[in-house]
């Protein structure tokens, strides 16, 4: 009995506390209504940047996984470049072919999947309607083993169908939804440049790349044998995509494609690569330093407008503590205790930035909806920048009422009693 006595004294008094808090709120709406304002900017603001740099995040890591987290891929270019390579020596070096990719599925031990892709722009026709500098990709099989994607209607092309040659496409969202308009897709007959192809899949909308890739919503996939006919795909940056069998460090499968491919180019050892290995992880260490200093400075920025929301709250609670003398020094002369005075005015002022806080945490909610639902962009209000939000206001509203706080319980009551408001 005597251990759980203390647990219901702290529930009466934060009972008590609670009610005294939410009757001096109530009863003084509007400067109620000026203390939620400047906590509700205060928490639209520095959670708006953190919801807007977490949602950039994850659009460009989400773009970065698309492409494969175990993936190299052999290119001409590295990406990035490199200031001590001569630019000259990167122009001389050759396009990676049909033959590379050939022996690196023949000598790799650490290979699952490998394809040979290249990309260039055509314009695309359906009846009377056209799309020009459309995205065409030419890819061999095992392109849809490597890259990420899902299919909205039909199905990817078969090994077969690449290895023959056949004229089949699959399209883009945006292309089915503006070229074919109103019409199922599937079984229609699209016109590239000179060939005719027919629709055997549609890839499910993924909305914009947030790094700069053709997005799939834009974008004609054929088979890599057609598109041999259609384009000389040596001066059109052709690039192979290699990935590693599970378990298989990157790192590992790198240096064994480095050792596969200067072997096959004749390169001897002193020579430097005339190819480049470029993998995800690259990109994704120098995406960890960017928004690492990114959500530094946004909070630091953030954090003075909720400074200001704390300031309108002290003001408030001050205010408060003056018009509320005279009942604070009835309260104490009926036995209120000290602690009792200072819980009940920090309700007060935690409850006001808490309810700000879940006002302004609304309001981002609404415009994530909003811009969501009319941009490409896909932003989303997390749980963790909930919590953080609510936390940060009842931190705020602490340290706010905290002194007027802990004036109100210092009163004397005999001279508390007789202070006019």
């Amino acid at each position: 009995m005597k251990i759980i006595r203390p647990f219901i004294i702290i529930i009466r008094l934060a009972r008590e506390s609670m009610q005294f808090a939410y009757q001096a709120i109530t009863a003084n709406k509007l400067r109620t209504f000026l203390s939620l304002f400047g906590i509700t900017i205060g928490i639209f603001a520095i959670i708006s940047v953190f919801t807007m740099i977490d949602s950039l995040e994850k659009n460009i890591r989400d773009s970065l996984k698309s492409l494969g987290e175990n993936v190299v891929y052999v290119q001409k270019w590295p990406w990035g470049g490199n200031e001590e390579y001569p630019w000259w020596k990167y122009m001389n070096r050759p396009q990676p072919t049909l033959d590379d990719l050939d022996e690196i599925r023949r000598r790799s031990n650490l290979t699952d999947k490998a394809c040979l892709n290249v990309g260039f722009r055509n314009m695309v026709k359906y009846k009377k309607n056209s799309i020009s500098n459309t995205s065409i990709y030419g890819v061999s099989t095992d392109y849809d083993n490597i890259r990420t994607f899902d299919l909205a209607h039909g199905r990817f092309f078969s090994p077969f169908e690449i290895n023959a040659g056949r004229k089949l496409a699959v399209i883009g969202h945006n292309i089915a939804r503006n070229l074919i308009e109103g019409e199922d897709p599937i079984g229609k007959t699209i016109q590239v440049g000179s060939k005719k192809f027919t629709v055997v899949g549609v890839f499910e909308k993924e909305g914009k790349s947030a790094i700069g890739e053709d997005s799939n919503d834009d974008l004609v996939v054929i088979p890599l044998e057609v598109a041999r006919t259609m384009v000389d795909i040596r001066r059109n940056g052709p690039w192979i995509m290699v990935k590693a069998k599970p378990n298989v460090d990157v790192a590992d499968l790198m240096d064994e494609l480095r050792g596969i491919l200067r072997s096959f180019h004749r390169l001897k050892p002193l020579d430097d690569d005339n190819f480049a290995l470029n993998q995800i992880s690259l990109m994704k260490d120098s995406l960890d330093a960017i928004f690492s200093s990114i959500n530094f400075a946004g909070g630091f920025i953030a954090f003075f407008a909720i400074i200001v929301g704390g300031f309108g709250i002290a003001n408030i609670m001050f205010v408060s503590v003056k018009e509320r003398t005279s009942q604070i020094g009835i309260q104490k002369a009926l036995g209120a205790k000290r602690y009792f005075i200072l819980i009940q005015f920090l309700y007060e002022a935690v409850l006001l930035a808490v309810l700000g806080g879940a006002i302004g945490l609304l309001l981002i909610f609404l415009g994530t909806v909003l811009v969501s639902s009319t941009t490409d962009f896909s932003i989303s209000l997390t749980l963790p920048n909930i919590a953080r939000g609510l936390c940060i206001s009842a931190i705020i509203g602490i340290a706010s009422g905290f002194v007027p706080a802990w004036i109100a319980s210092r009163l004397s009551p005999v001279e508390a009693i007789n202070t006019k408001a």
